[in-house]
């Protein structure tokens, strides 16, 4: 199994907006090709980003969705790690160092749409990160 790190926006666009573009990801972690590493510290944000205002019009579209199912399902999917130490490279925005962090500690695909963290992509894929935005 592929080892892969998902930033928040590509969680949501998995878990909340069920973008098309996420089908092969969604498909890939059914079929158990790839395990999606995680941390406490990401659920927490997850938790906190999918109350949103803007977030909550988008989930409540969905009469099955709320946030207890939603973070039942990234439980279900989501293998947990404990946070990983600091990676040598700094993120220019602290809410995504958490991300770097674990991928550079995993030597993970990185998935995001941050540009933040798709600015270091030379430097995490010297660290054996490779940080794309498509989804797999």
């Amino acid at each position: 199994m592929r080892p892969l790190v998902l930033d928040t926006n590509i969680v949501l666009d998995l878990l909340v907006f069920q973008d098309a573009a996420t089908a092969p990801l969604r498909w890939a972690l059914q079929q158990k090709n790839v395990v999606w590493l995680a941390t406490a510290p990401m659920r927490d944000e997850l938790e906190r980003v999918l109350g949103y205002p803007q977030i909550v019009r988008q989930w409540q579209k969905n009469p099955a969705q709320s946030i207890p199912s939603m973070l039942a399902r990234f439980d279900a999917q989501a293998s947990i790690r404990p946070v990983a130490p600091r990676a040598p490279v700094s993120c220019r925005d602290p809410d995504d160092q958490k991300f770097i962090d674990l991928a550079v500690a995993h030597q993970t695909l990185l998935l995001s749409r941050d540009q933040a963290v798709l600015f270091m992509k030379k430097r995490l894929l010297a660290l054996g990160v490779l940080a794309v935005t498509a989804i797999l």
